[in-house]
């Protein structure tokens, strides 16, 4: 695929470097092309890099929004032109101080870069762990890949991303439309919060799936002694 990314931090650096090893054409693109250059640089793999505009036009097939949640929508707004059917990927996370969500509850980050970028589709993904856990090669725990949420409402465009999902060795779960994005990122601040505030074991707060709708009346049998 040809991948463009906007922005030069964190995400980009970690998302960009499995794609570019995947085979695909990445470019990285910045306000500061300085930045963008040096982190193209550290990728490698023919990465190319610019200013914004020329990566928005060089992701032919996606575009990745690595940006700070109210930076991505200006950004999307000032290149809605170039994004004109594209797959828009958003990774962001509209989480503030004390851990509270930026949105309200109100319209999420990702509608929010839809309406910015009206005949862009936007998809939602990548944003349920820290940039480092993207870094792994590849993230499995206890001997399961990890498992990546996908919302959105294009077809074309989640086939896409679900397959960048799999470059990084995980496993993309089907997240519903567009409009349960802010489940993702309401699902983001309450994470975060457990983790770093209270260092709580999130992936204890779950049953296994076999439990997901209650134990089974064998299950219950075994556990009563009966």
């Amino acid at each position: 695929m040809r991948i463009g990314v906007l922005g030069t931090g964190n995400m980009a650096d970690a998302l960009a470097t499995h794609w570019v090893r995947a085979g695909h054409q990445v470019t990285i693109g910045g306000r500061d092309q300085r930045k963008a250059e040096l982190l193209a640089a550290r990728i490698g793999g023919g990465a190319g890099s610019g200013g914004l505009r020329a990566a928005a036009e060089s992701g032919q097939d996606v575009v990745l929004a690595a940006l700070p949640f109210g930076a991505g929508a200006e950004v999307a707004r000032e290149q809605r032109a170039a994004l004109e059917g594209k797959v828009l990927l958003d990774c962001s996370n509209p989480v503030g101080p004390g851990f509270r969500l930026l949105t309200q509850h109100g319209v999420s980050a990702a509608r929010q870069l839809a309406s910015a970028a009206p005949g862009a589709h936007v998809v939602k993904a990548f944003n349920l762990c820290h940039e480092d856990v993207w870094r792994m090669r590849p993230p499995v725990f206890g001997g399961r890949p990890l498992a990546v949420p996908v919302c959105g409402d294009d077809d074309t465009a989640l086939t896409l991303v679900r397959e960048l999902v799999s470059d990084l060795g995980c496993t993309p779960v089907a997240g519903g439309g567009l409009e349960r994005a802010g489940l993702l990122e309401a699902t983001a601040a309450l994470f975060i919060s457990l983790w770093v505030g209270q260092g709580a074991d999130v992936q204890a707060i779950a049953p296994p799936l076999a439990y997901a709708t209650g134990p089974s009346q064998t299950a219950t049998e075994g556990g009563t002694g009966v």
